[in-house]
C-alpha cells in the first residue's frame, strides 16, 4: 500500500539522518582539533599539562577526572537504583508504588544547574564539616582519604553524579523487572523458594540483560554531563588519588574555558578534549551493546 511505502521511505531517511547527524558531529571534532593532534601527537591524551600560557596543553587530568567521578556515581548509584527498582517492581504495596514511582522519575526532569546550586550550599558544607573529617580520621591512612575537607572535589562531584544517575537506572530497571513474565516467579515459588530468593534467582536472572542496559545508560549519563559537575568539582587540572581533591573532566574543562579561549591553539585543543569525550562515550555505548548481546545469549535484547 502507498502508505507502508510512505511509512517505510520515511523511517528508513530518519535512520540514515541518524547516522549522519552523528558522523558530523564526529567529523567536526576531528577537524577542529588537528592543529592540537598535528603539535601534541600520542602525547595529547596522557600529558598531564595544561598551560593555556604557554600552549601546551595535554588532557589526561580531564580523562581521568570524567572516568574516575563516573566510576564513584556508578559505584553509589548502583545498589540504591536496584533497591528502589526491585522494592517498586517486587515488594511495594499498590498504595506506594505509584507516589514513589513518580517522586524518582521527577529526579530526573530537575536541571542539572539546579543540582549543582543544591550541592554548592548543602551538599559541600556537608561533605566539609561532618563526612570528610570522619573519612580523613578513620580513613586517612588510605590514599583516598589524603588531603584537607576542602568539600568541593571529586567526593562531592561523584555524589551529585549519583543523585543524578539514579533515576535513570531505577526507572529503566523497573521497566526490566515488571516485563519479568510471572510464570517465572510462581516457578520459583512453587518449588519452595522464599520472596528474596524468586526475585534473585528467577526474576533479576532472567532480566540480566536489561538491567545491564540501565547501568550504562546511566554510565552514559555520568560521562558527559557538565553543568553540576562544573560547579563541584573544584576545576583543577590535576591527577590526585585522594577523592577529597579538586578535579577536572572534559564536559566542564570545556563550559570553563571555550568562551574564554586564549588562541587557536588552546581552541583547537579543548575540541580535542570534546573529540575524546565523544569518543569515550561511543566506546562505552558499543561495550555497553556489546555486553548486553553477550549476556542474552547473543540476542541482544530482553528475552521473552
Amino acid at each position: 500500500m502507498k502508505g507502508d511505502r510512505i511509512f517505510e521511505q520515511a523511517s528508513r531517511m530518519f535512520a540514515i539522518l541518524l547516522v549522519v547527524i552523528v558522523a558530523s558531529i564526529g567529523f567536526l571534532l576531528l577537524k577542529e582539533s588537528l592543529p592540537a593532534i598535528r603539535k601534541f601527537g600520542w602525547q595529547f591524551p596522557f600529558s598531564s599539562i595544561w598551560d593555556p600560557v604557554a600552549e601546551v596543553f595535554g588532557a589526561w587530568p580531564f580523562l581521568y577526572g570524567t572516568i574516575v567521578s563516573s566510576i564513584l556515581a556508578l559505584v553509589i548509584a548502583l545498589p540504591l537504583s536496584l533497591g528502589i527498582a526491585i522494592f517498586l517492581a517486587e515488594l511495594a504495596p499498590p498504595y506506594l508504588k505509584a507516589p514513589v514511582a513518580f517522586l524518582t522519575e521527577l529526579l530526573a526532569a530537575i536541571p542539572s544547574v539546579i543540582y549543582g546550586l543544591w550541592g554548592l550550599f548543602f551538599l559541600v558544607p556537608w561533605l566539609r564539616t561532618s563526612v570528610e573529617p570522619f573519612l580523613i580520621k578513620h580513613f586517612g591512612f588510605l590514599p583516598f582519604f589524603k588531603g584537607p575537607p576542602y568539600g568541593i572535589g571529586m567526593l562531592a562531584a561523584g555524589l551529585i553524579l549519583a543523585i543524578m544517575i539514579l533515576p535513570i537506572i531505577s526507572s529503566i530497571s523497573r521497566e526490566v523487572l515488571q516485563a519479568v513474565p510471572n510464570h517465572q516467579r510462581e516457578a520459583a515459588l512453587a518449588l519452595g523458594a522464599t520472596r528474596w530468593e524468586a526475585t534473585r534467582m528467577a526474576v533479576l536472572r532472567y532480566g540480566k540483560a536489561g538491567l545491564l542496559g540501565a547501568v550504562f545508560l546511566g554510565l552514559g549519563r555520568a560521562l558527559g554531563e557538565t553543568m553540576a559537575v562544573t560547579m563541584l568539582i573544584g576545576n583543577r587540572p590535576e591527577v590526585s588519588l585522594s577523592l577529597l581533591a579538586p578535579g577536572h573532566t572534559m564536559a566542564s574543562v570545556i563550559a570553563n574555558e571555550f568562551a574564554e579561549a586564549s588562541g587557536p591553539m588552546h581552541l583547537s585543543a579543548l575540541m580535542g578534549v570534546g573529540l575524546a569525550l565523544f569518543g569515550t562515550t561511543m566506546v562505552v555505548n558499543a561495550g555497553a551493546r556489546f555486553l548486553v548481546w553477550k549476556v542474552s545469549g547473543g540476542r541482544g535484547e530482553v528475552r521473552e
